[in-house]
């Protein structure tokens, strides 16, 4: 199948139906996002008992990430994208439904399993796209998952304000977005195997090179995990900041990230993967210095908006990377996305240990340590770079195909 080819018009439109996959998969986790307040009340959970819960939510994640690839090359790249996407967003309403620890911890894990099949889909169909165009499009992709998932956000927190239903809330959410998912899913490319290729396995460790990948996303994520859930609480605890700038502070921070993801390939095409990375690990770490060294709220502010910054592009840049290193780009991005699915499951939770063991301040200069990880292992994105970045010229009316 290697002399099929795509034309121009069909790689396009398939990349911005990817787009609205992106999109969507962040609209579905800023609706939960916003409500797990009303999911802990109606299941009568304490802290430690959603926590419990919630990290299920990885560990679903986890378990069902390897079995995307095998899922793809079954029945094609686009009937999968459709149907995981389909379960993922339907897997919306199953937390709000949850009685009790017991019935949240079951809905959690089903919620992360779909989460994170959807995810390495959507990644892989991402990445060949990106290879067909000979371009980096990755980081603006995760922009669309950051905009989806402010938009969903918002609509939580409008949901939340009129004290609505969270069932409700979320099954009106739920319908709507397996609309429009469906509707994307119409124009993505429809990657088939050929006849003689061997599917992969149902589970299988990750190859050597995603494992190191994944330690630059690891870092990464473990910066973007421990400012989203810790930058509040330290301008409040801290800094004695009010409640309405411990909440803007959170809100720059995704902020910066989605628009920076969204202007990122840009950044990426004219330098590079690596470095741009390495630009941005000294930026994280730049912002990491302001957080532990700030008295104010403003320079603390100043600081997780530039840690937003440096490590807005690194993980789709991994996930780039990890899909460009060998035959099977699902089975490598599945592997990077367990890395770094792992690294926030733990990080908020070690950011706390720290913080009660010692300070808040000691916490984010273990975060600015992992940050400087990004310009010290940029390297092994390299991969990313080898096809180089070279757009479609007007004249040209097809690309290759890179089926097999």
């Amino acid at each position: 199948m290697g002399d099929v080819g795509y034309a121009r018009d069909e790689v396009r439109r398939a990349r911005y139906a990817v787009a609205a996959v992106f999109a969507v998969h962040g609209a579905v986790t800023g609706s939960f996002a916003t409500r797990v307040p009303w999911i802990q009340d109606h299941a009568s959970l304490g802290a430690g008992q959603l926590g419990f819960a919630l990290a299920f939510t990885a560990f679903g994640a986890s378990c069902a990430m390897p079995l995307a690839g095998r899922i793809s090359h079954r029945f094609g790249s686009r009937t999968a994208l459709r149907g995981l996407l389909t379960l993922w967003t339907l897997s919306l309403v199953l937390p709000s439904l949850a009685p009790n620890l017991y019935t949240l911890c079951l809905a959690m894990f089903a919620y992360g399993a779909t989460a994170g099949m959807a995810d390495v889909a959507m990644n892989a169909l991402g990445v060949e796209i990106e290879r067909l165009l000979e371009k980096s499009i990755m980081s603006g992709l995760h922009g669309m998952w950051s905009a989806g998932a402010l938009v969903g956000s918002a609509a939580g927190t409008l949901a939340a304000h009129l004290g609505s239903d969270a069932r409700l809330h979320h099954a009106l959410a739920a319908a709507a977005l397996t609309l429009l998912g469906l509707l994307a899913c119409n124009s993505v490319l429809d990657l088939q195997p050929a006849e003689d290729e061997e599917p992969p396995p149902r589970f299988a460790l990750p190859p050597r090179s995603a494992l190191l990948i994944g330690t630059v996303g690891f870092c990464a994520v473990f910066a973007e995990g421990a400012s989203l859930d810790w930058s509040a609480v330290f301008l409040r605890d801290r800094l004695d900041g009010s409640a309405g700038l411990a909440a803007a502070s959170t809100t720059g921070f995704m902020l910066t990230m989605a628009v920076a993801r969204i202007a990122g390939d840009a950044v990426v095409n004219r330098f590079g993967a690596v470095r741009t990375v390495r630009a941005g690990g000294m930026l994280a770490v730049l912002g990491g210095l302001l957080i532990v060294l700030a008295g104010h709220p403003a320079v603390a502010m100043g600081g997780f908006a530039l840690m937003g910054l440096g490590i807005a592009v690194v993980v789709p840049l991994c996930f780039a990377a990890a899909g460009h290193a060998g035959p099977n780009p699902s089975q490598a991005i599945a592997g990077v996305a367990t890395i770094t699915y792992t690294s926030g499951l733990i990080a908020p939770s070690l950011i706390g240990g720290v913080a009660q063991a010692t300070s808040l301040m000691v916490s984010f200069c273990v975060v600015t340590v992992l940050a400087s990880g990004l310009a010290v292992f940029a390297g092994v994105l390299r991969t990313a770079e080898r096809g180089g970045r070279k757009e479609i010229s007007p004249q040209a009316t097809a690309v290759p195909d890179p089926r097999p």
